[in-house]
């Protein structure tokens, strides 16, 4: 055996080694000990049987990768997410043909299925929401927001209180959550956005984590730990509820119907799709204004866009302002189908999580943003029955994307520009 072929091998065998290793490290306390009451046994043949197969799975990836059809494909995946994709002048996408048979479906679906995937389905709608919302913020302006959540908190928090001592019900909190929400991110972001990189992460965070500790400690106006309840929406008075509040009318005695006690869930689903299709076109439009470019090119090259008379401080406001209200909004549609609020709703994990959504789903690009939305909150749901790995899924399903599309799932792409009459293409 030459030098050639011993090369390879003798990597393999590396390989295999360090993923032993690695998976011995990791998984050796989480499967090799058992709880059992108050005690523990430990169970080494688990270990054993996890780490053999990480190896062997290793051992045939490497031989793989190093036969010429595996380098065939791994340099397809090293070229393929280079860049922002540039389409031909005049391209029009498939999904003008898909989008409004999508839309039927998704106006069906409340009326064809059970109450736990309809719920699913609106928690998924919420993630896409705040996905889209912070990928105005991190995917367009490339701000690294790190507490997002606390705007989400706003929002819910605002129709539970405004109820209980305002009288505000759903709809006038929709619109008044999205102004609280960006007035919050104007007070954050003005004097914080001319720090950069991971002194505006932390500061964010910052931000996110006095939040939640003002929710959980003013126990006086926002109930502490024990949380608020949020009403029922009603829609032109009507209250999806078996007996009414507040002397209402209950929809069922109005329109002589049986009651249906998934009909508050339906009409959440319903508004929800129709503010999801609003954000989206709205995005849409922003994306391809003066504005919308002048975010990615502060994404690209701050000092360059400042040396061209950009005011990088309002632009980057601006992106900060419309992510904060976009989750102001979802707040709300959380409040609403949770009824109740309480500040373990809104923790660092869960700007985290939609954090993951938008590198998962491509920086800037909005059907990635979508498809990671329902991809990591709707999975694990349809995954309980593995519910001690779900985590662990969740884990290897980053690094798998960080490693393979490393742009996300969705790159961005572009349509070109048409030259001009008179202008050769060299």
């Amino acid at each position: 055996m030459n030098a050639m072929t011993q090369s390879p091998l003798r990597q393999a065998l590396l390989d295999t080694l360090l993923a032993g290793l690695v998976a011995l490290v990791v998984f050796g306390p989480i499967v090799g000990v058992v709880l059992d009451g108050y005690s523990f046994k430990l169970s080494p043949q688990r270990v054993a049987l996890l780490v053999a197969v990480v190896m062997a799975g290793r051992l045939l990836f490497s031989v793989f990768l190093h036969a010429p059809f595996g380098q065939r494909i791994m340099r397809k995946f090293a070229s393929s997410d280079d860049g922002v994709y540039v389409r031909e002048p005049g391209y029009r996408s498939r999904l003008r043909w898909i989008l409004p048979l999508l839309l039927i479906v998704a106006l069906a679906f409340p009326f064809l299925s059970s109450k736990y995937l309809l719920t699913v389905a609106i928690l998924g709608l919420i993630y896409v929401l705040l996905g889209l919302g912070l990928n105005i913020v991190v995917g367009l302006a490339g701000l690294l927001d790190l507490g997002y959540v606390a705007f989400y908190a706003i929002g819910a928090y605002g129709l539970a209180l405004g109820y209980q001592y305002l009288g505000l019900g759903f709809w006038s909190m929709l619109p008044l959550a999205a102004l609280l929400a960006a007035f919050a991110g104007a007070l954050l972001g003005f004097p914080v956005l001319r720090m950069h990189g991971d002194y505006l992460a932390i500061v964010t965070l910052g931000f996110g984590e006095i939040i939640r500790l003002v929710l959980t400690n003013w126990v006086a106006f926002t109930g502490g730990p024990n949380g608020v309840s949020v009403p029922s929406p009603t829609f032109f008075g009507l209250e999806f509820a078996r007996r009414a509040r507040d002397g209402g009318v209950p929809y069922h005695e109005f329109l002589h119907v049986t009651y249906n006690p998934n009909m508050k869930f339906i009409f959440i689903y319903v508004v929800l799709v129709l503010v999801v299709l609003l954000v989206l076109w709205i995005k849409h439009r922003l994306t391809r204004m003066p504005i919308g470019r002048a975010w990615e090119a502060l994404r690209e090259d701050e000092i360059a866009c400042r040396a061209m008379g950009l005011n990088h401080v309002l632009v980057k406001l601006s992106a900060f302002m419309l992510g904060a209200s976009t989750a102001g909004i979802a707040g709300v549609f959380f409040a609403s189908y949770q009824g109740f609020v309480n500040p373990t709703s809104f923790t660092f994990f869960e700007s985290a999580l939609i954090l993951a959504i938008v590198v998962l789903g491509g920086m800037g690009s909005t059907l990635g943003v979508v498809l990671a939305a329902f991809v990591l909150t709707v999975a694990p749901e349809l995954l309980r029955s593995f519910a001690e790995y779900r985590v662990l899924l969740f884990g290897m399903l980053m690094v798998l994307m960080m490693i393979w599309r490393p742009r996300g799932l969705v790159r961005t792409a572009r349509v070109g520009v048409p030259l001009r009459k008179g202008v050769r293409h060299e």
